[in-house]
């Protein structure tokens, strides 16, 4: 039984008496409530011939068998128009000596079209052609599989195509707004 069959006759129960959706006026809120999950550190590229890139802590596996991963986006990311045209997209899962390659594609002000990737090194990945950093703790090349509405994120699903690690390393993380190692 999937979580759908649960669901009563007529989609999801109303919102309760009392329940109320969270006030525009707490977003900052919200966002140091969400900050003190710390999570790794990814950054997300797609494209052949115009790639683009953006760091990327929403990423998650969703299923080993298949193997399917899931990552948001926010809809006016450059990446998110190059992940629906190309229809795949590479994740490199970043190492402790990567943040400054974190930085650069969460700078909404770098550079673009073919100076973006200039301040990494990368190689193509060898089914979707999409940039995978150099030195990542980890990679994986997807194929687009799925796009749910999340909101002004678009909640991407990728099946596996090709994986691989480095060495075992220090990784990066993010909590509560910045970037630390484990050995902070």
């Amino acid at each position: 039984m999937t979580s759908t069959d649960r669901l009563p006759a007529g989609g999801p129960p109303a919102a309760r008496p009392g329940r109320h959706p969270l006030p525009v006026h707490d977003r900052g809120e919200l966002r140091g409530v969400l900050g003190r999950f710390a999570t790794g550190v990814t950054v997300l590229t797609a494209g052949r011939t115009a790639p683009r890139g953006m760091t990327a802590n929403s990423f998650t596996s969703v299923s080993l068998d298949p193997a399917v991963i899931l990552v948001c986006v926010l809809r006016t990311a450059a990446v998110h128009e190059t992940i629906l045209a190309e229809q795949a997209f590479a994740v490199s899962v970043l190492s402790g000596t990567q943040e400054k390659a974190a930085r650069h594609f969460a700078d909404r002000h770098r550079p673009r079209g073919a100076q973006e990737f200039e301040a990494v090194e990368t190689v193509p990945g060898r089914f979707t052609g999409a940039p995978v950093l150099v030195g990542a703790q980890a990679w994986l090349e997807c194929e687009l599989t799925a796009e749910y509405d999340g909101g002004d994120h678009s909640i991407f699903l990728g099946s596996v195509l090709d994986i691989g690690r480095g060495p075992a390393d220090d990784p990066l993380l993010y909590f509560a707004g910045g970037f630390h190692r484990l050995d902070d």
